[in-house]
């Protein structure tokens, strides 16, 4: 079994099931709480061309032929890369894919020049935070009130450490990589 890593668009009909199941995962955890459309429409607040090179990335983790996980990232600020959508297949979570995915989408920010990471998660998902938390991502949020008072939980994280000197690095960098070989 090996995972491997795709960078690749939205639009990528590889994507579809990552979409799918975001879309199913949100709004069972919460509905129309966010926004009266949904999850739907929440995922389709940001262009595809935001999670494309030079300023972004869409990334899949792509096993046998099946897409288990992904992520993305958009331009935050000059020097900050936004986390967007780092998913799991619902039956292949608590086998550290989702962290697979977090250090490949920080690895590649580096590479395309970013220093720092800002995300989001939901109140309603401590997964997700436990994930941050334990990843080195500092909670932008008083950790011990109750989340949902925040509704959005935001983090950030310093990669300047992950920085490459060449930035011809970056044009070189294969769309296709074995998950898990570079690090």
């Amino acid at each position: 079994m090996s995972d491997t890593f795709l960078y690749t668009s939205p639009l990528d009909p590889r994507a579809q099931p990552l979409i799918d199941e975001l879309i199913h995962e949100y709004d069972s955890r919460y509905g129309t709480y966010f926004n009266a459309e949904g999850a739907a429409a929440e995922l389709n607040r940001y262009p595809p061309e935001a999670f494309a090179p030079p300023h972004g990335n869409f990334l899949l983790l792509i096993r046998n032929g099946e897409t288990i996980g992904g992520g993305a990232f958009k331009q935050y600020d000059a020097r900050t890369a936004e986390f967007k959508r780092i998913w799991t297949r619902s039956d292949l979570r608590r086998q550290g894919l989702a962290r697979k995915v977090l250090v490949e989408l920080e690895a590649q920010a580096a590479r395309q020049g970013y220093a720092r990471i800002y995300l989001t998660t939901g109140f309603r998902q401590p997964e997700a935070v436990g994930l941050y938390l334990n990843d080195g991502y500092t909670a932008l949020f008083d950790t011990s009130a109750d989340p949902e008072i925040y509704k959005s939980l935001p983090f950030e994280k310093d990669i300047r450490h992950l920085a490459q000197p060449a930035l011809e690095e970056v044009a070189a960098e294969p769309r296709l990589r074995v998950a898990g070989a570079h690090h």
